[in-house]
């Protein structure tokens, strides 16, 4: 079994990607656009991604610009975790990630022998970084 997150966005799917991938690396694949398939959609929104995939060394996350005529909240029931084997990088992950969001918990030692912070991206989505000693 692999469990892997599903990212929903409205219309900056593209560039919260390559945002993701100037962070943590790895390849942008298997874009599709709504021009890709045949449904109602303004022709204004055929050109955002109805499906693409961020893949590296140890993640993969999937990600798609909902129709215009879908829901979207931005919750806090979700977060995306990360786990690193260098303070240094997860500094530096932590940093980029919350340099245009918001610092939650800022990057500091915690009770359970580990540097962690949690925070949200420019895109609204919440991501909790994590160095363990």
């Amino acid at each position: 079994m692999k469990v892997q997150p599903y990212l929903a966005f409205k219309g900056d799917c593209k560039n919260a990607l390559e945002f993701y991938k100037s962070v943590l690396g790895g390849s942008i694949q298997n874009k599709q656009t709504y021009n890709d398939v045949k449904i109602d959609i303004p022709a204004n929104y055929r050109d955002k991604l109805q499906h693409a995939e961020l893949k590296g060394k140890g993640f993969h996350i999937m990600a798609y610009d909902a129709s215009p005529d879908t829901p979207l909240t931005n919750g806090t029931n979700i977060n995306m975790s990360i786990d690193l084997d260098s303070k240094e990088d997860a500094v530096s992950i932590f940093n980029q990630l919350s340099a245009q969001g918001t610092v939650h918990t800022p990057f500091q030692e915690m009770s359970w022998d580990a540097f962690y912070g949690r925070c949200s991206d420019q895109y609204n989505v919440s991501w909790m970084v994590n160095y363990k000693k």
